[in-house]
């Protein structure tokens, strides 16, 4: 027993002792982890998240404001890059947790449809900057800590395991495996397998093989089985592009081919391209404060699941299922959110691929740290950082997926309704509904009516209340006519 209990203290600090200030800077040792596991953490999230750089600029790209101007793909590229490590270094260095932030897709989607159409491209940019002002003021006066403690730990393992099943139908759907089928009056399935009900195609096939790889390397306690997995279907599908004769889109967004010159300058054209209030001169006070809490509601709520997501399957909580040292990780999400509006690549929010590298065995900062340098370097080697198709990243969301879907499930308190009910639902809106807001907000909402059905209200932290309100309000605005 004395051999066993001084073998932690003795022997853990003389690996680490080359890397002593880090060590003692990000906790490593103290988190259970290793550098290594760090390095590698932060090069799985790095290639999880890679196809950022190339979606987002499609999706801002393709919408015009409302005098008929697009912004520049090459500049998106560059803003979205650098965003995103600007952000994802901010959290290594202050959160010092293992999540990277980017150019969230449900918020790009609300400023290219929503916002852009009825103002100037600096004028949207300019509402998203506003929204991360206003996250950061909430961090300051400790009201967004106070929403997050406020939802009860059953719901909060629901919020988690919808994040895995999200990540899931992400992972599947990006690769090919599954499809959206068209609108068609013969069927009103909404998915499919495949393009066309069935497999068909190397991509996927390079998905499957990606999978089962993946998942092997896991039962077999591989180290690094996540991105070792990423590696040699990259490689697989390089040889694979190269030999068949395939169709320009049969890979999606990322052909899997040598770049002539994989070095690219950086165009920081749009950078600062920002009008703070110009917007509420072409909508009006209200409709410009409605696009603010839109945007506000998106990036609060969506970086809320996955720190608490990531953050447990981390195991960072400590033993009451609270964030330890939660206010700086909420901070840098309030700059990373202003960040993306000043960068114009739309707000930068936590991903939710981070769990990529804490299934690498990630746990601290550092491994945010590699993820940052790795964009950082992605600016000048963009072709390069974007030669990874989906088919062989998005296997490592499908064995994350599971993990945090087996590592939750059996946490909630399915004997109690007013708590089994709200998680169940938390977690199956999620990926039915495409959007972890929308499965945080039906949550919410659930567990405070549940409450009250049971004569329960007064258990209900008030912080719970004012949320499922706005959240009421939120899904109520298209009724109302102030969307």
């Amino acid at each position: 027993m004395s051999s066993s209990a001084t073998a932690p203290v003795d022997q853990p600090p003389m690996p680490q002792q080359p890397h002593g200030v880090l060590d003692r800077y990000f906790k490593i040792s103290e988190r259970g982890s290793t550098v290594a596991r760090e390095i590698r953490g932060g090069f799985a999230t790095f290639f999880a998240m890679a196809y950022i750089i190339v979606l987002n600029p499609i999706i801002l790209g393709s919408a015009k404001d409302m005098y008929g101007h697009q912004l520049d793909g090459g500049q998106l590229v560059t803003a979205t890059v650098l965003a995103a490590a600007f952000s994802t270094l901010l959290m290594g260095v202050i959160g010092n947790v293992p999540i990277a932030l980017a150019a969230g897709l449900g918020v790009n989607t609300v400023v290219a449809l929503q916002l852009a159409p009825r103002m100037s491209w600096a004028d949207a940019m300019g509402m998203v900057v506003l929204a991360g002002i206003v996250v950061m003021l909430l961090v300051a006066t400790g009201l967004r800590e106070r929403v997050m403690n406020a939802v009860p730990r059953s719901l909060r393992k629901g919020i988690a395991i919808g994040i895995g099943l999200f990540v899931l139908l992400v992972g599947l759907v990006d690769s090919g495996f599954v499809s959206r089928i068209p609108d068609a009056a013969h069927t009103t399935v909404p998915l499919q397998l495949g393009s066309d009900g069935h497999l068909n195609g190397w991509p996927v096939l390079v998905f499957i093989l990606g999978t089962l790889l993946t998942l092997a390397l896991i039962v077999r306690k591989v180290p690094g089985a996540i991105l070792l997995s990423i590696v040699v279907m990259t490689v697989v599908a390089l040889v694979i592009d190269a030999v068949a004769d395939l169709p320009a889109d049969a890979w999606g967004l990322t052909v899997p081919a040598w770049p002539g010159n994989p070095v690219s300058s950086p165009d920081f054209g749009l950078i600062g391209e920002v009008s703070l209030f110009g917007g509420f001169g072409k909508v009006g006070l209200l409709t410009g404060i409605l696009f603010v809490f839109t945007v506000l509601l998106s990036c609060f709520f969506d970086a809320m699941g996955t720190i608490l997501g990531v953050g447990d399957e981390a195991k960072l909580m400590d033993k009451d299922g609270n964030f330890p040292g939660i206010n700086k990780v909420l901070l840098v999400d309030g700059v990373a959110v202003a960040a993306g509006g000043i960068s114009s690549s739309s707000a930068s929010t936590c991903f939710v691929e981070s769990t990529a590298g804490v299934g690498e065995g990630a746990r601290t900062g550092l491994a945010s740290v590699v993820s940052g340098l790795l964009f950082t370097v992605a600016l000048f080697l963009t072709p390069l950082a974007t030669m990874v198709p989906s088919q062989a990243a998005t296997p490592a969301l499908i064995a994350v997926g599971f993990l945090i879907l087996a590592g939750n499930v059996r946490d909630i308190d399915w004997g109690d309704m007013t708590l089994a009910i709200p998680a169940f639902l938390a977690m199956l809106m999620m990926p039915l509904t495409y959007s972890i807001t929308n499965g945080i907000g039906i949550g919410c909402i659930a567990f405070s009516v549940m409450r009250l059905a049971a004569g329960r209200g007064r258990e209900v932290p008030a912080a719970m209340y004012v949320v499922s309100a706005v959240f009421v309000f939120y899904y109520a605005m298209p009724a109302l006519g102030l969307t």
